[in-house]
């Protein structure tokens, strides 16, 4: 493109062009949940959730009432994965490499928490049963070991005006489902009624939460 024609390339580059880390970074950052950061997860009904493996990276949402993720002890989480489109590709990924990352998010909340670890997938019985939910059990529930956890400061949050109202989009402004899929068509949508898929998705969603 015009214009754009200088890249950074290397780690001597970017750190000369950042400058010095803010050391209250670095304080901030532990091995292990404190108390503030406890109450954080306990606060928190939305959790994305990073991966990588064979068939690319994934970043995916997750989300429940708050307190949805259980904390197990200091250094282990447990996310319960309930249906949905049966993609599973965070699952893949932790099959293929346990490395995760999750970001937190407490709405009317600046500061988000950002945890690191490894993650297995479990299908223990008395496991699945602690998440039921009117009587359905998740299909699995991730466990996370924690190895860094650390609050990400409100400028993200601030900046974007993620929680104020009146930045908040007109939903008859944004494309619907329906027409998303038909754009997104690869041949495979030959016949999709997205008029209909649209009027009947809001039902279908709500009697399929769980």
């Amino acid at each position: 493109m015009p214009g754009i024609e200088r890249f950074i390339t290397t780690l001597a580059e970017l750190e000369q062009r950042y400058g010095p880390v803010n050391e209250r970074s670095l304080i901030k950052e532990t091995a292990r949940l404190t108390p503030p950061y406890r109450a954080l997860i306990e606060m928190s009904p939305f959790v994305l959730i990073a991966s990588s493996g064979p068939g690319g990276m994934d970043c995916s949402p997750r989300g429940d009432a708050a307190g949805f993720v259980h904390i197990l002890d200091d250094t282990t989480l447990a996310l319960p994965d309930r249906r949905g489109n049966n993609r599973i590709d965070t699952l893949r990924n932790i099959i293929a490499d346990p490395r995760v990352a999750l970001l937190f998010l407490i709405p009317g909340a600046g500061e988000t928490l950002r945890v690191n670890g490894t993650a297995r997938i479990s299908v223990e019985p008395d496991l699945l049963a602690r998440f039921a939910v009117a009587g359905q059990t998740p299909i699995c529930v991730v466990m996370i070991a924690i190895e860094a956890v650390y609050f990400q400061c409100a400028r993200a949050i601030l900046r974007s005006g993620l929680w104020d109202p009146s930045r908040h989009a007109n939903a008859g402004a944004l494309p619907t489902v329906g027409q998303m899929i038909v754009a997104a068509d690869t041949g495979k949508a030959a016949g999709f009624d997205a008029e209909a898929y649209d009027q009947e998705l809001p039902e279908r969603q709500w009697a399929t939460l769980y």
